[in-house]
């Protein structure tokens, strides 16, 4: 059986780069050449015996290849396709989204060599014992155009359907910021909550959805004001969508959420209709966590983190009023532990607040295991974490690694004893405190720059002696014990705490200490506050407190005199503060730790290997 290789196959494509299905076009026969596998897809080159095209087989056909059915050296028809330009090597990409085999592997590569104005098609043979090339006259076909098929089957199509039909679906693989006109199909995985902004610009509104297509490749969608609010209503988690008319540029590194080289954002002139006939399913959240006592490297970095936990307790609902709009807004802290007997204060935000979180209130006494994604690190006692709009949780995951913490925690967790992993930093660098040895510097380093943290605060590393205490400051304020906010006096007997608006009859006394620290190139106050402080004096204010009123003033002083001269490794903060019309440096103790010296010695020997010495 004779095969034909299309004449100029590869001009009509260039020529027609996304053409539509209306599009009446020669039929496109190409040789497939140097056929090879990257990742889930194959590469090849599509010949017409005249020119070459770079081209990729949409994942759904990889199938075809591995069965055998499309051959390097074979022919196909290529049915749909998309041209995609990459501007950087300023040359074009063959994506075919669909083709038939036309014939299995030639014995050779096909270059053209015979033109003749009587033919419309070079035909050859496949594997066979004669070589030669046949030439037939041209054949005459009665086809109908694609425009006249999409009329005939859509006349009575939803919306959804007949987009399908009118334009070419392209994979998200194939978009970029070049292209004009295109139509994708995908799947909401992710959708965000809508959020309020106030800039220099005015005031608006926001939301992202994550969208996947079948091939599993991710793009993130933002829309704006009038389009969030178009849209919002209409973008369902787990539906599939039509979507035209989007633009694309590439993805801002510091917010993509997706394995993405571009982002896309949908105004309100954007087109978004429902695949009706799709079925809805809530996707897979995937996970990739980070160990409770790594979380250390991720402080206030841009990377969002996902973590795994038993719940070990759950705040109430609080109110906190936003300094950019004055908003309030819910907030609720939760605490998890892991197998790394170590603990970290999650503070959900908003809905997470009030649905998810009253949730676990309910079920606390039960400690379940919760899954989190997408959590940003702060340094909030040292480290803490804080959920955003694309943050989701799972409770009570049927994952592998939710079924080995439970039984982890059944077994010894329960009864163990778990420290916060903020004020736990050691210095090593495996366990987190690398933050203790990143940007060490001098005191003098510190105070020599006033302007140090004016944009925001920036974190240094200092080892230093604790000189001097000082005895007659306020050292600690009484907070409640739920959120650890000053209380005031209640009208009658108890505490009153703003932050979760009740009355209890107990509160707790937290540290407020300032304290002098010294080096070799000066001295500077430091702020600390409760779990640094308590490292510091090795007891707690309640402990002081009592100390203070039931021996005296001296052993009060004695207490604080014991922990001075005791050299510690800081973790600091630095920013400006204005005090009485004057600013001035605030530096604020985030973590502490005692000095290793095996620790400290490697770092010292390191420090002197790039002096570069010479003896």
């Amino acid at each position: 059986m004779t095969k034909m290789v299309g004449p100029d196959a590869v001009s009509v494509i260039l020529a027609n780069p996304s053409p539509d299905s209306s599009s009446d076009l020669p039929e496109i026969i190409v040789q497939v050449l140097d056929l090879k596998p990257t990742g889930n897809r194959y590469m090849f080159s599509a010949s017409d015996g005249k020119k070459k095209i770079k081209g990729i087989f949409q994942s759904s056909l990889s199938s075809e290849v591995i069965s055998g059915n499309i051959q390097n050296l074979g022919l196909i028809r290529v049915i749909d396709y998309t041209l995609n330009d990459i501007p950087t090597k300023n040359e074009k990409y063959l994506i075919v989204t669909k083709c038939e085999v036309v014939s299995p592997a030639l014995e050779a590569e096909y270059k053209a060599e015979v033109k003749s104005e009587e033919m419309t098609g070079i035909v050859l043979t496949p594997k066979q014992e004669e070589t030669g090339i046949v030439l037939k006259p041209k054949q005459e076909f009665q086809t109908k155009s694609a425009a006249q098929i999409v009329h005939e089957q859509s006349g009575n199509m939803a919306p959804s359907a007949r987009m399908a039909m009118t334009r070419r679906i392209q994979p998200l693989v194939s978009l970029n910021p070049y292209q004009g006109n295109w139509t994708i199909k995908v799947r909401v995985t992710s959708k965000g909550s809508m959020r309020t902004y106030k800039n220099a610009r005015g005031e608006g509104c926001v939301f992202n959805v994550e969208l996947t297509d079948e091939d599993g490749t991710q793009i993130q969608a933002t829309m704006f004001n009038e389009a969030a609010k178009k849209f919002f209503d209409k973008f369902e988690l787990g539906k599939v969508y039509y979507i035209s008319k989007g633009t694309l540029k590439v993805a801002n590194k510091q917010f993509k959420t997706v394995q993405n080289d571009y982002e896309m954002t949908l105004n309100e002139n954007s087109q978004v209709e429902e695949a009706i006939n799709e079925a809805a399913f809530i996707p897979e959240t995937k996970f990739s966590f980070t160990p409770i006592d790594e979380l250390g490297p991720y402080v206030n970095g841009r990377e969002l983190v996902d973590v795994i936990g038993v719940v070990q307790s759950v705040s109430p609902t609080m109110s906190i009023r936003r300094k950019s709009n004055n908003e309030t807004v819910p907030k609720r802290d939760i605490t998890i532990a892991d197998e790394t007997k170590k603990t970290v204060v999650v503070s959900l935000w908003n809905d997470l607040a009030t649905d998810v979180g009253q949730e676990l209130l309910d079920m606390a006494d039960k400690s379940p295991v919760v899954a989190i994604k997408s959590l940003k690190v702060g340094d909030f006692q040292g480290v803490s974490l804080s959920t955003l709009s694309k943050s989701n949780i799972v409770v009570n995951p049927d994952l592998p690694e939710a079924k080995k913490l439970r039984s982890w925690y059944d077994s010894e967790g329960k009864e163990t004893s778990l420290a916060s992993v903020g004020s736990g930093m050691s210095p090593s660098i495996k366990s987190g405190a690398r933050s203790m040895y990143t940007d060490r510097v001098s005191l003098l380093h510190i105070t020599s720059s006033p302007s140090l943290g004016e944009d925001k605060p920036v974190f240094f590393s200092i080892k230093a002696y604790i000189s001097f205490i000082k005895p007659e400051q306020a050292m600690w304020y009484r907070a409640c014990k739920t959120c650890n906010k000053k209380v005031t006096d209640a009208v009658g007997s108890g505490y009153w705490c703003e932050g979760c608006q009740k009355n209890d009859a107990e509160s707790s006394l937290r540290y407020i200490m300032a304290l002098k620290v010294s080096d070799a190139s000066g001295e500077a106050w430091l702020s600390a506050f409760n779990e640094q402080a308590e490292k510091i004096l090795g007891c707690s204010a309640d402990e002081l407190d009592k100390l203070k009123s039931e021996e005296g003033e001296t052993a009060y002083q004695m207490k604080l005199k014991e922990a001075t001269w005791v050299p510690h490794l800081f973790r600091v903060s630095v920013a400006p503060q204005e005090y009485n019309s004057e600013k001035r440096q605030r530096i604020t103790v985030r973590a502490i730790a005692p000095v290793d010296y095996a620790a400290e010695s490697k770092y010292l020997l390191e420090e002197m290997s790039k002096m570069n010495i010479s003896m």
